[in-house]
């Protein structure tokens, strides 16, 4: 390790760390699982801090909306992949690690594959149909797992793994049921202070850092969240649930056939999920009648025809809903999917309701990224 004795020169020098500290850093493999908001000061301090082996999952693109908040890229790089930007610049700070980038979206049919071969996880996603398939799939194949979620001025990190009776604590002890949509909202909807996925993010890195070489007390089975406003943080400690195991799936086979879009209600059978592409070429044709849900003065703006009906008095506003095919949209898509639902339930038609697909942001986003 001579070559890199300045450059991990303060760690060398740090008691009850050392080179022994750093030989367990270099020696690791750690798999990130998102390269937003968490993921970029996960991956930085990481990189620095001289993990032997990263692996980057994200399939998503940079978009204008990520940089109040995604520091490794630039405006310049809008429209590239995350994972891919996320890596090259990695390379830069730190040649002497090995770091690979997985552009495609991470699936139950491909979780396991992708995990099997890292000491640790870090979840920096933002969905909870990932965060279950994550858990679930870190659970099985016994890998520890730092989760970090953030929303407005709050954010929480957890470390889940054998706590000291070896059991496994995973995130359904935590959450043992999905939220239904609409009952959380995410940053599309809510908002989040840009620094605070920084501080989250670094917080992560630093519970994966002790994780690997034993120093510390390590957060598995407990819950921390921090406040920006206040700085007030609680720790919360977690237990094991007796009804978590009941709900996750046995071995690989089922954690395969899991839907885990469904499971947490982002997919319903009587339901046709738009793409962009295919939402925008229905409203061109004249296909569908386009209803906004969201409520008034939300931006940005549809620039397509369309019916605005706030999801906040749908139910007493169907008739006015034309008896055609429709297909509901919001912000992030999680609205208007519940519109849908909402619709099915009450309202009898011969048309099966669509919805879009990530809202009308990932329609401006497409379409941003077909203009660069």
């Amino acid at each position: 390790m001579e070559k890199q004795n300045e450059r991990y020169s303060r760690h060398f020098s740090l008691s009850g760390f050392g080179q022994a500290g750093q030989e367990k850093l270099l020696k690791a493999g750690i798999l990130v699982i998102g390269a937003g908001g968490l993921g970029c000061p996960v991956l930085q301090y990481l990189a620095a801090a001289g993990i032997g082996t990263i692996g980057i999952v994200d399939h998503d693109r940079i978009s204008l909306s990520n940089l109040q908040r995604q520091t490794l890229y630039a405006t310049g790089e809008i429209g590239q992949l995350k994972s891919v930007t996320a890596a090259k610049k990695l390379r830069a700070l730190n040649p002497e690690i090995t770091i690979t980038a997985y552009t495609d979206e991470v699936t139950a049919s491909n979780i396991w594959d992708l995990i099997s071969g890292y000491d640790l996880v870090v979840d920096a996603t933002d969905n909870f149909a990932t965060r279950y398939l994550i858990s679930d799939t870190c659970y099985l194949l016994n890998k520890p797992l730092v989760f970090g979620a953030v929303s407005r001025y709050e954010g929480q990190v957890a470390v889940f793994g054998p706590d000291d009776q070896g059991q496994y604590v995973s995130y359904r002890d935590l959450f043992p049921e999905p939220p239904r949509p609409g009952e959380v909202p995410d940053c599309n909807t809510a908002g989040v202070l840009g620094v605070l996925p920084g501080m989250i993010g670094m917080m992560q890195a630093n519970e994966a850092i002790k994780q690997i070489t034993g120093i510390g007390n390590v957060l598995t089975g407990h819950l921390l969240t921090f406040n920006m406003l206040t700085y007030e943080t609680m720790v919360l400690e977690l237990s094991k649930n007796k009804d978590s195991e009941k709900r996750m799936p046995r071995n690989r086979e089922e954690l395969e056939k899991t839907d885990y879009q469904f499971l947490c209600g982002l997919s319903h059978p009587d339901i046709t999920a738009l793409d962009p592409e295919s939402f925008l070429n229905k409203i061109k044709t004249g296909k569908i009648t386009a209803i906004d849900v969201r409520e008034e003065g939300e931006l940005p703006a549809a620039g397509f025809p369309h019916l605005h009906i706030p999801l906040s008095r749908l139910e007493e506003s169907l008739n006015e809903i034309p008896e055609s095919e429709i297909a509901f949209f919001c912000q992030g898509g999680t609205r208007s999917l519940k519109a849908a639902e909402i619709f099915i339930q009450n309202r009898k038609t011969p048309y099966r309701p669509g919805h879009l697909e990530g809202g009308i942001l990932a329609l401006i986003k497409e379409q941003n990224e077909k203009r660069n």
